[in-house]
């Protein structure tokens, strides 16, 4: 027997909250809210900038860095393990799910 994955891209938008120290404690998709339930993890990419020739004034700040969480997540204490991927593109507040991978 082999295990499977799945996973279905969204990039939709989510709002997120997080602990004191910076990491995500719930997410909110489709009306719901998805707690936390193991340890994140957190890290960075860079933007294709030669690609979108994206253009901003300078001194604006960071422009290329492309700010990702993968998380597990449940709704509830009994309900099975989901992992977000969330994605939060350079000169964006809006974080966006970017795909759902179910084990």
């Amino acid at each position: 027997m082999t295990a499977t994955v799945s996973e279905k891209t969204l990039d939709a938008p989510v709002d997120i909250r997080f602990t004191a120290a910076g990491s995500p404690l719930a997410v909110r998709y489709d009306g719901r809210v998805w707690a936390v339930a193991a340890e994140p993890l957190h890290w960075f990419t860079r933007d294709s900038w030669w690609k979108t020739q994206r253009t901003v004034p300078v001194g604006v700040g960071n422009v290329v860095d492309i700010e990702y969480w993968r998380v597990q997540v449940r709704l509830g204490s009994n309900s099975p393990l989901r992992t977000f991927e969330l994605r939060r593109d350079p000169l964006s507040k809006q974080w966006l799910l970017e795909a759902i991978i179910d084990n």
